[in-house]
């Protein structure tokens, strides 16, 4: 069967360690309620000939490469009617999966935000994500407050799912190998179905602070608050590094209040 090749504008570093193919597949956790699984970008099927050795899962694949597409086919045409020629980041989930379901995937780097933010546009259907990014933007995903790769990304995710660091992959484990190390994570939807604070402002106070980060948030959200009623809050004095989820959303409680 012919090869898929790598195309460099779709991001594709096809993966050919299967111990690590293995290892990022064990890393789902079907107690987190789902058996339905949703891969990005199989390419040449790596991740897919171990799930599709699940039989636990009911395993969808996704590809915007028709040539992936139409390999994919020929491999598995027990499954042809879960192998969807698409662009992921275009996707309505609710057209194909009626209940909570897991997503996985050896990322394209070129749209890794892109993804975290579908997931998170999504994250009342997807209840566990797990796959490999880019090194720094895996490490972002996982920051704690007060590092400084702790940022938008970090806050969002974490207010939202649990946030792992799983273990990192050096580039010789691709073909092509990228020019940088990866890191492989795991989100697992936390119990929280809405913010306790007005959700919209939340994400503007986050991005806001994160914009200017290097400012004091009294400055960075000047735009925001009622200063003077506001001219005491400690938060304001922090950066936004400084500030946990929970610190955001009370700070965003206190900006309601204080309008």
């Amino acid at each position: 069967m012919s090869l898929v090749r790598a195309k460099k504008h779709l991001g594709q570093h096809f993966l050919t360690d299967k111990n690590i193919a293995a290892r990022i597949v064990n890393g789902l956790r079907p107690e987190q309620r789902f058996n339905q699984v949703l891969e990005v970008g199989p390419g040449m099927g790596v991740l897919s000939d171990i799930l599709f050795q699940h039989a636990e899962y009911e395993t969808y694949l996704i590809d915007i490469d028709t040539e992936s597409y139409e390999y994919l086919l020929k491999q598995y045409p027990q499954a042809a009617s879960r192998i969807i020629n698409a662009d992921f980041l275009e996707m309505d989930f609710s057209s194909i999966f009626k209940q909570p379901f897991a997503i996985i995937g050896n990322f394209p780097y070129n749209i890794s935000s892109q993804i975290l933010f579908k997931v998170l546009d999504n994250r009342q259907q997807v209840v566990e994500v797990v796959g490999m990014f880019q090194k720094e933007v895996a490490e972002r995903c996982t920051a704690k407050p007060g590092s400084k790769e702790y940022g938008i990304l970090s806050v969002f995710l974490q207010a939202w799912y649990t946030c792992e660091y799983l273990f990192t992959v050096k580039a010789g484990s691709f073909n092509p190998p990228p020019k940088v190390l990866s890191g492989v994570i795991r989100l697992t939807r936390n119990n929280i179905a809405t913010l306790d604070c007005e959700e919209k402002l939340f994400w503007q106070v986050v991005k806001a602070g994160f914009n200017q980060r290097r400012k004091t948030l009294r400055n960075a959200l000047s735009a925001l608050i009622n200063k003077e009623k506001m001219a005491e809050e400690p938060l304001l004095d922090l950066r936004a590094e400084r500030l946990s989820v929970n610190d955001f959303v009370e700070l965003t409680n206190k900006i309601t209040a204080n309008r």
